[in-house]
This record gives C-alpha cells, structure tokens and sequence, in this order.
C-alpha cells in the first residue's frame, strides 16, 4: 500500500510542473529598465512561489550578450538560469548554440500557451517544433508628438494617414514653431525608420523561412525612397538616442516614431513635460495601407545549464504569461507587453495623465495582431551594418534611386551570407 500511494504522489508531482518549482534559487542577465521591470515583478511572483529567491542581475545590453554567447561557447559555464534575449539577436544563439537553451516544450510550454502571443514575436523564438524562448516586451510603433507645437500650427494628428501627409503637416508645425523639427532620426547609426516602414509594409531583409535576401523587393524600395523624401524635405534632424531625449526636453523637437516602448523613455526622462505629449498611429504610404509595426523587442529564455529549470520556468508562465506580471512591467516602467490577453486588461483603457489623460496603451496595443512577421535569421547583425552604409550613401545621392541602393545591399549580404537574393 505504502509503495502504490508513493508511485501515485510521484506520477501526481511530475504531472503537475509547478509542484517542482516550489523552492530554490534562479538567476536572470538583463539590462536596464529591462532589468528593472523583472525586479518589480518579483514581489507578484513570491506571493504564489515565497521559497523561490529571484535575483536579476542588470549586467548592461552589450554585456548581456557577449557573456551569454562566451558561457555558450564554454558549453553554459558561468550562465545564469534565465537569460534576456532581443528577438533581433535570438536567430544568432539558436544557430550557433542550438543546445545552449531549454525548449520549452519539455517545461510544459504547450501550443495553446504559444498562440497566447502574437506570430510576430514567436517567429525567430521557435525553430522547427522548438521554442527556446518565450516572449516578453514587444515594440509595437506609434508615434509620439508634441499637442502643443502641433496645435500651433492647426495640424490634427488625426489628418496625418499618410508619410506624405506626414511630411506637409512636419513643413507647416515647422514654420509655426520655430527652431522645432519635425522628428528626429539616426540617420548615422541606425535604420529604424527603413525598418519601420518596411516592416509595415510587409517587406524584410530576408523571407520569412530564412532562406533568401528580400531586401530589395518593390516595398522595401518604397519604404527607403520615402526616407529620403523625408530627409529631403527638411523635417528630419539627425540625432542619436540620448541627443533625442535631450531634444524631447529642450522642446525642440515636434515628433518621436518608435516603438511603444519609447513610452517610458519620453515619461520618465521629460518628465517635465507632462500632459503635453500625444500618441498617434503611424502613417501608411497609402491613406489605407497597413499602420502597424514592429521595432525592438525582447524575449526569456532558459538555459541548459540551469539547476533550477522548474523554478525559472514558473518565473516566466508569471512575469510574461499572466496579465498581472505583464501589466506590472507596463506600469512602472512603459515595457510593452507581448501577451495579448493584457490587451483586455482595465488599465489598457484607463487614460495616462502624463499624456493628457489619453488611453496611449490601448491606442499602442490594439496595433499588436496586425503587425507583420519579420524574420531577422542569424545574419541580422550583418545585413544591419550593411544597409547602414547603403543608407548613409543613398541619403547623400550616392545612388541614382532606392532601388539601385537595395540591390547593392542585397549583393553585398549575398556575399556576407552565402544566400540567394530572391
């Protein structure tokens, strides 16, 4: 009797994931606010799991991935139990180490589970019928402007449908606000709104099984020719990331397009400038063409290495699978939530003081299901730096069109990669 009731406590532990992930310690790498939004929600987390000590160690972005890809390389000596991801860098561990991390699946992680999160934020976590990460914040783009220079010069965000509609109203809120640009962008050290546009319009560096450069194809060429109509029109300043914020307190600036994230950015570093900032949908290229995008975002994965999988396994159904964790992370630090039941949660709809009581969340997150895969491969890196130059050269009349510019990146990513440009 004694052996069949212990056989039968066994079979019901083992069948019940959490009961193993009652107690220990487990270790996550992050980085800054990223870092910050995991402690906040290790309080919520040891109400449910009180004998699981949880300690985020905020080592820094760069640093979070050049030592979780040396620990992967030394076969996981050193590395934490969980490890922050960014899903543009994701494809770059996978392919490299496809043993250095957990799937999932063995955890408990079931196909219901993964439809809890958008296809966009699974397509470089999963591999074949492996998911070696769950996802977390996402990056789903708005644009964040300034009421007051807009009212100023009578422009209506609502009016603004189109980049072209976006480029009049960026001369008339110049002309009315002077020594005001229309929006800010690192032109020098970044792609984001090539990315943006593109990623809206359906277009990637490569095809969505990974195995082809489309760089080139027509909606990548319209989204990089209306870059440049931007810059050539005068309502495009350059500027890196902390000069952006710099401008975004000094009022010199009318507009900000970035993912949602940037919420917490404008709140916390301008926050003198409460109630005089807004959130509208990104413009389309065509008054009723797609406006949602995806830029930056972020992932958790557990690593073979871990001696507590269970406990860190039960740390991530909490922090990025229940609404609570989620929204926890949303509050007190602007991360996005990936999770699409937190679209329903009631502070998604409640307005935000700091922007004019506007309901920014549920303007931003409603865009989350409409958002276009993009696959990033284990070449992201590469092509990056590669449409980086192409950019600097095109936007200098280096090439005689944008089609002439992509087809020189794609070249030249083909050589980097040995893929095929389709």
């Amino acid at each position: 009797m004694r052996t069949t009731l212990t056989c039968a406590a066994l079979l019901l532990a083992l069948g019940s994931g959490p009961a193993l992930a009652q107690s220990g310690e487990i270790t996550i790498w992050s980085w800054n606010i990223a870092a910050s939004s995991l402690k906040s929600t290790v309080e919520g987390f040891n109400k449910k799991y009180p004998d699981i000590k949880v300690t985020v160690q905020d080592l820094g972005n760069q640093p979070t991935y050049d030592k979780s890809i040396a620990g992967c390389a030394a076969g996981g000596v050193g590395l934490p139990d969980i490890v922050s991801i960014e899903n543009g860098e994701a494809e770059n561990y996978w392919s490299q180490f496809p043993d250095c991390f957990v799937d999932l699946h063995t955890l408990g992680y079931t196909a219901e589970d993964q439809k809890k999160f958008p296809d966009f934020k699974r397509t470089e976590l999963e591999v074949g019928d492996k998911a070696y990460a769950m996802p977390w914040d996402s990056g789903p783009v708005a644009v964040f402007y300034r009421r007051d220079f807009y009212e100023k010069a009578g422009v209506d965000p609502a009016s603004i449908k189109t980049w072209d509609d976006f480029i009049a109203a960026g001369k008339k809120i110049q002309a009315a606000n002077p020594g005001v640009t229309m929006t800010n962008a690192d032109f020098n050290g970044d792609t984001e709104f090539f990315r943006m546009i593109s990623n809206e319009q359906g277009c990637a560096y490569f095809a969505e099984d990974g195995q082809s450069i489309t760089v080139a194809e027509p909606k990548c060429v319209d989204a990089l020719t209306k870059v440049k109509e931007m810059k050539d029109a005068g309502i495009v300043s350059s500027a890196d990331w902390s000069t952006k914020i710099t401008n975004n307190t000094a009022g010199t600036v009318a507009t900000q397009v970035y993912g949602g994230w940037y919420e917490g950015t404008i709140r916390t570093e301008s926050a003198g400038e409460s109630g005089k900032w807004g959130v509208y949908l990104m413009p389309s290229l065509t008054a009723d063409g797609p406006r949602a995008a995806n830029l930056g975002g972020s992932s958790l994965a557990i690593t073979s290495a871990s001696k507590n999988k269970e406990a860190a396994y039960a740390y991530l159904k909490y922090t990025l699978e229940t609404n609570e964790g989620q929204i926890t992370m949303l509050k007190d630090f602007g991360l996005v939530p990936s999770l699409i039941s937190a679209l329903d949660d009631p502070y998604v709809a409640q307005g935000q003081p700091y922007w004019g009581n506007q309901a920014v969340w549920k303007d931003i997150l409603t865009t989350l299901p409409k958002v276009v895969p993009s696959r990033g491969t284990q070449f992201q890196s590469d092509a990056e730096i590669i449409l980086r130059a192409v950019q600097t050269k095109y936007l200098a009349n280096g090439y005689p069109d944008a089609k002439a510019a992509l087809d020189d990146a794609a070249k030249q990513i083909a050589a980097a990669t040995g893929l095929p440009v389709k």
